[in-house]
């Protein structure tokens, strides 16, 4: 398929093998045999949850501390993208987890988008925010940095990480002053912690809902979501990895699909979770018999839903509307 969109795709989580080699090699940097670093990358089938899903991201995130790794790691990913037929693409990442060898948040973002400008893919980066204790001064940084390079690479802010351990609501004040700056965002909400997440995230100003699945378990939440055309950030197998699904024929997409509510499907993490959008797509139309208009339906709610420049997005609908003549 030659129209594919993912807005919501991790960098650490998303580095293929090859690309793990070459970033060990560039920094001398030994590493196992592929089997093992397979199992480094990726998560085991008897994950229990999202906190042992995270912890396949230290490896990875260690290969991204510098400059150069940071631009050929992003860079990578989005030849990989328009290798398979992607037409645009949101990454993110959290620059504050990027310091560790010295370079600071403001370095990891112009290297980020260098990367993004070596590749021939329409694509955008956003800021991830993370759930932890003591990181307002991190975090607030990181809102300065997406303002500045607002429309220049980036085009949004999130917040990410252990969110059944830091709730949302923590994380208000934050969002004030993203809305402040005037820098929209997303918020992973309705993943690990229920509902009651999601109505904080839209609460506070997202334009988008990052995973949300869990709307589901709030009625009245799935018919606001709907009412105010607040996409959700899908991300299924993902979802089964950390345990929120016992299996993909209990994932509620059709659901919120009868109700109204815009819903992408997206990878999360390409190499964690072994999959991509396209990927995700196709798990979605097999298990719930999809047919071509609905495929189309779910790739024009990514185009529109993007944060892209209108005239981007107006660019991405044509190309799907295309593809689905032909």
């Amino acid at each position: 398929m030659n129209c594919l969109i993912d807005l919501h795709l991790h960098i650490d989580g998303s580095l293929s093998l090859d690309t793990v080699k070459t970033l060990a090699k560039m920094q001398d940097i030994p590493l196992c045999d592929d089997d093992e670093l397979v199992k480094r990358l990726r998560v085991s089938p008897s994950c229990r949850d999202l906190n042992e899903y995270l912890e396949k991201f230290d490896f990875p995130l260690s290969l991204l501390q510098t400059k150069e790794a940071l631009e050929y790691g992003v860079a990578a990913i989005l030849d990989e993208l328009y290798k398979k037929g992607f037409i645009y693409a949101e990454l993110r990442f959290a620059p504050q987890l990027h310091t560790q060898k010295g370079m600071t948040q403001r370095d990891a973002v112009i290297a980020a988008i260098k990367g993004l400008n070596s590749s021939g893919l329409p694509a955008n980066i956003i800021l991830c925010m993370m759930r932890s204790d003591n990181n307002f001064s991190e975090n607030k940084e990181t809102v300065d940095i997406a303002s500045e390079f607002l429309g220049k690479g980036v085009c949004a802010a999130d917040l990410a990480g252990a969110e059944g351990l830091y709730p949302t609501d923590d994380f208000k004040a934050l969002f004030e002053y993203a809305r402040k700056k005037g820098v929209p965002f997303t918020i992973h909400a309705g993943e690990a912690d229920g509902a009651k997440s999601v109505y904080s995230a839209v609460d506070m100003g997202a334009e988008r809902i990052g995973h949300g699945i869990r709307s589901y378990e709030d009625k009245a939440l799935v018919k606001r979501l709907a009412e105010l055309k607040m996409p959700l950030e899908l991300c299924p197998t993902s979802n089964l990895n950390t345990g929120v699904f016992g299996s993909i024929q209990e994932y509620p997409i059709m659901e919120y699909i009868k109700s109204g509510v815009v819903v992408t499907v997206n990878s999360d993490n390409m190499t964690v979770s072994h999959t991509d959008a396209e990927k995700e797509l196709e798990l979605i139309r097999k298990t719930f018999l999809l047919g071509e208009n609905d495929i189309k339906g779910l790739l024009l709610n990514s185009a529109r839903s993007s944060f892209a420049a209108e005239s981007t997005k107006k660019e991405l609908i044509e190309k799907i509307n295309k593809f689905f003549v032909l």
